[in-house]
C-alpha cells in the first residue's frame, strides 16, 4: 500500500503548470516578442510550433531513457534546463538564442509530464490513482488557462523581460521546493528499454494511441477556433469572448477533478460514454451556436468535457501498458499532440472551404471514429480495463 503524500502531488502538479506554462504563455504576447527580436509575427510563431515539435518527438523516446534514474534528480534535472532557459530568455534580444533556449526545455518536457503522471499515480492507493493524476491534470489546465492571461497582463502593465522573469519564478519555486522537500525516489524496478518497447506489441495499445488522437483531435480541432467562432458566428464583443474563454478554462480545471472520480468509479464506463457525451454537446452547439446565451451554457460544459477527456486520454494509454507507465506517459504525451495538431490543421481546412460555422463537424467526425477505436481496445482487452 502506498503512503499518501500530497505534498509530492502538489509540487508535481505546480512544476507542470511552469512547464505547461513555459509552453503556452508565449501564446499572449507573440506580438510583443516579435517586436522585442525585431522579427515579423509568423516567425515569433516559431517558439511555439518548435516547441510542440520538439514535445512530439521526444514523447516516446526521453522518458523510456530516463525511466531508470531516481525520479528527484530526473525533476531536478527538468526544473533546472527549463530554468536556465527561462533566464537566457530574459536576457538576450537575439531571436536565434531565444528560440534555442526554447526548444532544448522542449525536449525535456515529456520527461517531467510523464514523470509526474506516473510518481503521482504511484504515491497512492492503486484504487486512488486516477484522482492523483488528475490533480496532476490541474496543472495542466492551469498552466494551458491561467498562463496566456497573466503573461500577458505582466507585459502590458509592466515589460517583456517580466513576462518572461514570470516563467523563471515559477520553475525556480519548483526547483527549490522539489529540492528542499521531495525525498529521493529511486526506481524500486528498472525496467529495460526493450521490456518497455515491447508493450507496442500490444493490439490495445496502438487502438488506444489512435483513439487518444481521435479523442484530442475533436476537443482541440474545434477549440482551436473558438474565439474565431464566437467571433464570427455567435457575434461577441472582444470582451465576451475573452470572458468565454475564462470561462471554458474555469470549467476545465473542474473537468480534471470530477474525471479522477469517474475513473476511479467506473473507467470503461466513464470513457465509452464520453464521445457521446462531447457529440451531443457539438451538434446542439451547430445548431444553436449563434445565440449567445445558449453558447455560454454550452461552452461552459465543454470545458468540463474538454478537461475530463485529457485524464481518460492518460487513463486509456496507461492502462492500456500499466508494466511500461513512464513509456506510456510518453506515448499519451505524443498521441495528444498529435491529436491537436491534426484537430487543428483539418479544422482549419473545414472553415476555409465550408465556413466557420462547420469547424464543429470536425469534432464530431473524430468523435464516431474514436468510438469505433475505444470498441476495437475494448475488444482485445476482453471487453474490460
Amino acid at each position: 500500500m502506498a503512503k499518501p503524500n500530497k505534498m509530492l502531488v502538489f509540487i508535481l502538479t505546480l512544476g507542470v503548470f511552469g512547464i505547461i506554462n513555459t509552453e503556452m504563455g508565449v501564446i499572449g504576447i507573440l506580438p510583443s516578442l516579435a517586436a522585442h527580436f525585431g522579427v515579423s509575427v509568423s516567425k515569433a510563431g516559431w517558439l511555439v510550433s518548435f516547441f510542440a515539435l520538439a514535445v512530439a518527438v521526444s514523447g516516446p523516446t526521453m522518458p523510456l531513457l530516463f525511466s531508470g534514474i531516481n525520479r528527484k534528480l530526473v525533476m531536478l534535472l527538468v526544473l533546472g534546463v527549463f530554468l536556465l532557459g527561462n533566464i537566457v530568455s530574459i536576457f538576450t534580444t537575439n531571436f536565434t538564442i531565444a528560440w534555442v533556449a526554447r526548444v532544448i526545455p522542449a525536449f525535456f518536457h515529456p520527461i517531467y509530464c510523464s514523470l509526474a503522471f506516473t510518481v503521482a499515480a504511484g504515491s497512492v492507493d492503486i484504487k486512488d490513482a486516477p484522482k492523483a493524476v488528475s490533480k496532476v491534470f490541474i496543472g495542466v489546465s492551469a498552466g494551458m488557462v491561467a498562463g496566456v492571461p497573466i503573461v500577458s497582463f505582466i507585459a502590458n502593465s509592466a515589460s517583456i523581460e517580466m513576462a518572461l522573469a514570470f516563467f523563471a519564478l515559477i520553475n525556480a519555486i519548483v526547483f527549490i521546493a522539489t529540492l528542499l522537500l521531495v525525498p529521493s525516489l529511486p526506481v524500486q524496478e528498472r525496467l529495460t528499454y526493450g521490456s518497455q518497447i515491447r508493450v507496442l506489441k500490444k493490439s490495445i495499445v496502438w487502438f488506444s494511441i489512435i483513439a487518444v488522437i481521435l479523442l484530442n483531435s475533436a476537443v482541440f480541432g474545434v477549440y482551436s477556433y473558438l474565439a474565431e467562432y464566437l467571433k464570427t458566428v455567435t457575434n461577441m464583443s472582444a470582451n465576451s469572448i475573452s470572458i468565454m474563454l475564462i470561462l471554458f478554462g474555469g470549467a476545465n480545471i473542474i473537468g480534471n477533478v470530477a474525471a479522477g472520480r469517474l475513473l476511479a468509479k467506473n473507467a470503461n464506463k466513464s470513457v465509452i460514454t464520453f464521445p457521446f457525451a462531447l457529440g451531443t454537446v457539438y451538434i446542439i452547439l451547430f445548431l444553436v451556436g449563434q445565440f449567445s446565451v445558449p453558447m455560454a451554457v454550452l461552452t461552459a460544459i465543454w470545458g468540463v468535457l474538454a478537461g475530463i477527456g485529457g485524464n481518460f486520454n492518460q487513463y486509456w494509454i496507461s492502462s492500456a501498458a500499466p508494466e511500461a507507465p513512464d513509456f506510456a506517459n510518453g506515448l499519451f504525451l505524443t498521441s495528444a499532440n498529435l491529436g491537436t495538431t491534426a484537430g487543428a490543421a483539418v479544422g482549419g481546412l473545414f472553415i476555409s472551404s465550408m465556413g466557420t460555422q462547420y469547424v464543429v463537424w470536425v469534432g464530431i467526425l473524430s468523435l464516431i471514429l474514436s468510438v469505433v477505436a475505444i470498441s476495437l481496445r475494448n475488444y482485445f482487452a476482453g471487453g474490460y480495463l
